[in-house]
């Protein structure tokens, strides 16, 4: 079956996903909204919200808007009978999430989220061989996740908590939560400092988190930051019989660095542990938004639960950040 979709928020993120729908051949993007460019869009009828929303032709809703817009159109286009894929965050509270979550159940619709990092393949690797039991149980996860951005961003949407929700944290520290909830389960013991140390606008430039759950003791470490004058994705997974090290993340720019995933079993030679038998794979190619595009529309076809991205993810995810910001001290 081939839909027609509507994209809201015609910039680089809704540039990117008609792409990759075109790629995939699931569908066909009808009608963008896009206020900041002209009545066309590279050939495609820009109209305004209004319009996508209450057009009952178009079948697929993708909103990639500025944050404080997220929850509004996804309940209007779940409310409109649509199918939606809404990128991250999902909306600024859990309470938010909660409300969509009883839209979504309402209309019977598809709702995803675009957690894009689920769908590396470096990651999509670490979570087949953490599943497979192999390595044993997660013991541990830390994660750093920093950029580092120039006095202009006191002029964007994002340097506004009332238009973006929060900030390093909310902008890119959720990736790192999320692939923490992805690849080894929730947490329910959260500890967190939150800081304005360096930019002091009214969002956070750094913040620390610690995590634990109880049950098993597993412990996972954040820290989400914009005073990281060289940028850095890494994220670091130890298990009971190995690890697996990921450095780096493609992306348009690669200022993250060549995506490399380093993985070994448990070593003890004397007197330290040997790096010789690390098995180290470099990704060259980004095939995650054409996995990710691909995945939401067969869960649309073939009506089956959302596994990378859904509300339940979004509610977990949320609930955490929820527990950070109230450690704000600012």
């Amino acid at each position: 079956m081939s839909y027609k979709i509507g994209i809201i928020g015609y910039g680089v993120m809704g540039k990117t996903r008609r792409t990759a729908i075109e790629e995939i051949k699931k569908g066909t993007v009808i009608a963008v909204s896009e206020p900041s460019i002209g009545p066309d869009a590279d050939g495609i009828p820009n109209v305004s919200h209004d319009d996508i929303i209450n057009n009952p032709e178009i079948d697929v809703l993708i909103v990639c808007t500025p944050n404080f817009l997220n929850k509004e159109l996804t309940l209007r286009g779940l409310n409109a009978g649509k199918h939606v894929f809404c990128e991250k965050p999902p909306a600024f509270t859990a309470a938010d999430i909660l409300e969509i979550k009883e839209a979504e159940a309402r209309s019977g619709k598809t709702l995803m989220y675009g957690f894009n990092h689920r769908h590396h393949d470096s990651v999509l690797q670490m979570k087949r061989l953490i599943d497979s039991g192999e390595y044993g149980k997660v013991l541990w996860l830390r994660g750093r996740y920093g950029k580092s951005v120039t006095k202009d961003y006191f002029n964007q949407w994002r340097a506004k908590k009332e238009l973006a929700g929060g900030g390093i944290l909310m902008d890119q520290g959720i990736h790192m939560l999320d692939l923490f909830l992805f690849l080894s389960g929730d947490f329910d013991v959260v500890k967190a400092e939150v800081s304005n140390l360096y930019w002091h606008m009214d969002v956070e430039d750094n913040a620390f988190v610690i995590l634990k759950e109880s049950a098993t003791g597993k412990v996972a470490s954040l820290h989400s930051t914009m005073s990281q004058w060289r940028h850095l994705f890494s994220l670091e997974i130890f298990l009971e019989k190995g690890y697996m090290v990921l450095n780096g993340l493609i992306t348009s720019t690669m200022s993250y660095g060549e995506e490399t995933l380093s993985v070994a079993k448990n070593r003890s030679t004397a007197p330290a542990a040997t790096w010789k038998d690390e098995v180290i794979t470099k990704y060259v190619n980004n095939n995650s938004w054409r996995y990710e595009m691909d995945h939401f529309f067969d869960c649309v076809t073939e009506q089956k639960p959302v596994i990378y991205g859904s509300s339940d993810d979004a509610l977990k995810l949320m609930t955490i950040i929820d527990k950070v910001y109230e450690q704000k001290d600012f």
